[in-house]
């Protein structure tokens, strides 16, 4: 299982998940979020770097991924397959949905051939980083085989229910972690996510 820490903005702090061993470390370019990452450091290659970008204008994403050597977007808007067809070639897309208790996961269908990961997120005021699960037990709806990310408010105390997900049948690539290991808005209690990372490998 793979671990994505998500919403980073300080060098200091993503350079100690590099020493950790994290996979995938998240910088969210929406500017509206309170971890909204203006510059985005450089780190090392074992790292990959994600740009998270809600219905931001093509002609943007494809800069910022340029700018800041993105190895993967995630989409966390309504884009649609369109959109994510127009993406294809500039990096490997992940693309996020909020799920709720009558989400319908046939609609991820036409999603399939033009997106690389998808990442199942809780239903929140905000487009992401609300801090709160969602109901795991409805991704027994879940019938393809694109590899997903989890998210949505998984915290120290959640290993347990994470590694039952990794026991199931669902093809989880990787866990997406934020606001649970947070000192405040984009610093990261990396000792904790430590922790996370070392139980998770038990």
């Amino acid at each position: 299982m793979k671990i994505k820490v998500c919403g980073m903005k300080f060098s200091e702090n993503v350079s100690n998940l590099v020493d950790i061993g994290i996979d995938y470390v998240g910088f969210i370019k929406w500017q509206k979020s309170s971890r909204f990452s203006s510059n985005t450091p450089k780190i090392s290659d074992s790292i990959k770097k994600v740009g998270v970008f809600v219905d931001s204008p093509i002609s943007e994403i494809k800069y910022s991924i340029k700018k800041n050597n993105f190895d993967l977007v995630q989409l966390h808007g309504n884009e649609s397959i369109d959109y994510c067809h127009s993406l294809k070639g500039s990096s490997l897309i992940i693309k996020a949905f909020n799920i709720y208790e009558k989400f319908c996961f046939s609609k991820l269908e036409g999603y399939e051939d033009v997106c690389d990961y998808f990442l199942f997120d809780s239903k929140g005021v905000l487009p992401g980083g609300n801090g709160k699960k969602f109901d795991w037990s409805l991704l027994k709806n879940y019938k393809l085989e694109k590899p997903f990310f989890i998210s949505g408010g998984i915290g120290i105390n959640d290993i347990f229910q994470v590694k039952e997900l990794i026991k199931s049948n669902l093809p989880v690539h990787a866990v997406d972690i934020n606001s649970k290991f947070e000192n405040s808005p984009g610093e990261k209690n990396t000792e904790l996510i430590k922790l996370f990372k070392e139980k998770l490998e038990l």
